[in-house]
């Protein structure tokens, strides 16, 4: 069967708010430098469109009717999947490889400063009998619930999660598009008050604005349009559950997500094979559970490797180079854009100040409170 390349990227936004934009305009902006980058004619040469939205996010339903516009996708094949922008590159990945389609667009975007009851609307996530009613408090103290449990099971104290602060905020000085970046230290986070117990601020990623578009070709095409193809190696997905109460909290999600992807990527050895990793850390104990998961450390040895460096941009497996979403923030349903943005740009050498040499990297991405839902994708030069 074919292989499947991404041949042009394109993003737009990246901070923390865009009066000046609207949604539209942003998907607009990141689908035009996609399409220079790949040097195609959306019009003329895609045979699918795939974007990735949550009505509720949206503020709307039946989104993709609102999303040929600014694709040049009108009266082309185009369909919404609810879920993470990596869901959508599973999409037009197998669009790619059973025939339907040569190319083939994926987007998705966060306009999350249009989001006046941000924690109100994450409720409508919750089951409406046993857990909405809860609900009187935030939807983080559910977070915080599972950071107690999971810190508890594997004998972590919070030193590991303020690490992990440090390490991203730090990666994310060298990242133009990463507004939350900053100086802050373990010590920072340590000696900050508690929001949601035992959640610190720190620890929590602010909410972002932008868009992400991926434009992806079938291998014969790929190597018509460029002469630095990124292949899609494998790609895999998972829900658990979706209710706190009979959910892990050990991310299995990832685990199982990961274990497809790395099946279909031919990938035996993660933490060997693997040279740069993207993880979703909207909570700085998910990037842990994330590495764990996705089998880039053995389970309770995430602190030692983490104050040894092993993560850090220079060390031996690079981990949220970006800056991670502490740094470059919440893109809701794009933070798996962001993800594989950031390794597509590290594989073809075009992340600037922050490049390493990878040959095989990794971006996940988890569907955020209250789900255990994820995917996981494999991509190499």
């Amino acid at each position: 069967m074919t292989r499947v390349a991404v041949v042009g990227v394109g993003y737009s936004g990246f901070n923390t708010n865009t009066p000046d934009l609207s949604w539209k305009e942003l998907m607009y902006e990141a689908a035009v430098r996609a399409y220079e980058d790949a040097g195609i004619n959306p019009r003329r040469d895609v045979d699918s469109f795939v974007t990735c939205a949550e009505d509720f996010w949206e503020g709307f339903a039946i989104f993709d009717e609102f999303v040929p516009d600014q694709l040049g996708a009108v009266l082309k094949p185009t369909l919404t999947v609810t879920a993470d922008f990596l869901y959508g590159i599973a999409t037009a990945f197998m669009h790619i490889k059973s025939g339907l389609a040569e190319i083939a667009v994926v987007e998705a975007h966060s306009k999350a400063s249009d989001i006046l009851t941000f924690g109100n609307v994450m409720k409508f996530a919750f089951d409406p009998v046993w857990l909405r009613p809860i609900g009187k408090a935030h939807p983080y103290y559910f977070a915080a619930l599972e950071k107690s449990y999971y810190s508890s099971l594997r004998g972590y104290c919070d030193d590991v999660y303020a690490e992990v602060v440090e390490k991203n905020k730090r990666n994310g000085r060298l990242n133009p598009d990463a507004p939350y970046s900053g100086n802050v230290t373990a010590e920072d986070v340590l000696s900050s008050e508690a929001s949601f117990y035992p959640l610190r601020k720190l620890e929590i990623a602010e909410r972002a604005d932008g868009a992400v578009v991926f434009v992806l070709a079938s291998d014969e095409v790929a190597r018509q349009l460029t002469d630095t193809p990124v292949w899609v190696d494998g790609i895999g997905w998972w829900s658990e559950t979706s209710n706190y109460d009979t959910m892990s909290f050990t991310a299995e999600y990832a685990r199982k997500a990961a274990e497809m992807a790395y099946d279909m990527a031919g990938i035996e050895y993660p933490a060997k094979q693997v040279d740069i990793a993207e993880v979703d850390d909207r909570f700085a104990f998910k990037e842990v559970q994330h590495i764990e998961a996705l089998k880039l450390a053995k389970p309770g040895e995430v602190d030692r490797l983490l104050s040894e460096g092993y993560f850090s941009r220079d060390g031996a497996l690079p981990v949220n180079v970006s800056g991670g979403n502490l740094s470059v923030g919440n893109l809701l349903e794009a933070t798996g854009g962001q993800k594989a943005l950031e390794i597509v740009l590290q594989l073809r050498g075009e992340a600037g100040k922050r490049q390493v040499d990878a040959e095989v990297g990794v971006a996940q991405a988890w569907r955020y409170v209250p789900t255990a839902s994820g995917a996981v994708a494999v991509f190499s030069r």
